[in-house]
């Protein structure tokens, strides 16, 4: 087995003690001793593959520099894409993410959460499913550093960052009746997760009591998104706001099967995009999330709140309208 190089083998190489090269490596002795021996030491460390013992590390300073992201359904575009981001972003200040998906489900959202404080992460981000109001107050109570990232609960005050959800459907919806569109289907999950709350109200508001709107379960999805279309359909709506992309995705499925002509027989918008947009045979508009300003926001906000505990800031961003063929006249 390879020997595991210390501290000590670099110093007796460099002919200084092994707290120098301690200093040094850590960043401690900056500005205090010769940038040649400073040079000399981190060459040597190089040259030798010493890895620093992160054990021995966080137990000196309580710290892992660890972080748990808990995604409500990693299979979901708009996930896979956060914990990328997040990642990145969190390696960029030296963190090392635990990635876990709940599919929905609170009972497996506290499991996974625990797993991580178990695992003694220094911080969470969290897009937890819906009725997790009692997962996020037991976090405030026990004083654990968190963030939730896109779904929030905005009766509870805490670190959140997400879209102005209420903006972005307004501004959709507006899109479409600047395009002529006055009779506008509006389907969305039956839900009490107030990103997507926000998102129907902003609609509902703007669309002043000329909307339809179709509420989808979870389980249920293909089905119902079936059952709005064709209502909307029997009744001639002209354009339909899909508020989520997996909702536009089973949608343009049941439209295209139907053969409804896009944008000539109905207007069709979606909330966030998907890779499987580009397989339909028109480009389909769309609400852009800023997804890198979300997670580097998270990460950023969940490292503030690591090193001074008690921080409660909301971050809201803005979303883009991207106007595409699905909406043209």
């Amino acid at each position: 087995m390879k020997k595991t190089v210390s501290l000590k083998d670099i110093a007796a190489k460099v002919g200084v003690s092994t707290a120098l090269v301690s200093y040094v490596l850590n960043g401690k002795m900056e500005g205090r001793i010769s940038k040649e021996v400073a040079a000399r030491i981190k060459a040597v460390a190089k040259e030798l593959n010493y890895s620093p013992n992160q054990i021995a590390k966080s137990l000196k300073t309580n710290r892992t520099h660890t972080l748990g992201l808990l995604l409500a359904d990693i299979a979901n575009p708009f996930s896979s894409q956060i914990a990328r981001i997040v990642e990145n972003e969190a390696n960029k200040i030296g963190y090392t993410v635990i990635i876990g998906s709940s599919d929905e489900q609170v009972d497996k959202s506290r499991t996974l959460i625990e797993l991580f404080l178990n695992r003694q992460v220094d911080g969470l981000i969290l897009s937890l499913p819906d009725h997790s109001e009692e997962i996020v107050t037991d976090l405030k109570e026990r004083e654990i550093p968190f963030v939730l990232l896109d779904r929030y609960f905005p009766e509870i005050p805490c670190n959140t960052v997400a879209v102005d959800n209420y903006a972005a459907a307004k501004m959709a919806v507006k899109h479409l009746l600047d395009n002529k569109k006055s009779k506008i289907g509006l389907i969305n999950y039956d839900t009490s997760l107030a990103h997507l709350n926000e998102r129907l109200r902003g609609a509902v508001d703007i669309c002043q009591g000329n909307e339809m709107v179709g509420l989808v379960r979870l389980g249920h999805i293909q089905e119902d998104v079936e059952a709005a279309l064709k209502s909307f359909l029997a009744n001639n709506v002209e354009a339909i706001f899909f508020m989520s992309n997996l909702l536009a995705i089973s949608g343009l499925k049941y439209l295209n099967k139907q053969q409804i002509a896009i944008p000539e027989q109905l207007a069709v918008i979606a909330f966030d995009k998907t890779d499987a947009f580009d397989l339909f045979y028109t480009t389909i508009t769309y609400i852009n999330q800023p997804l890198s300003e979300l997670g580097a926001e998270a990460v950023n906000l969940l490292n503030e709140s690591i090193k001074r505990k008690g921080t409660n800031k909301t971050v809201y961003l803005k979303a883009e309208l991207v106007k595409q063929n699905s909406t043209a006249t």
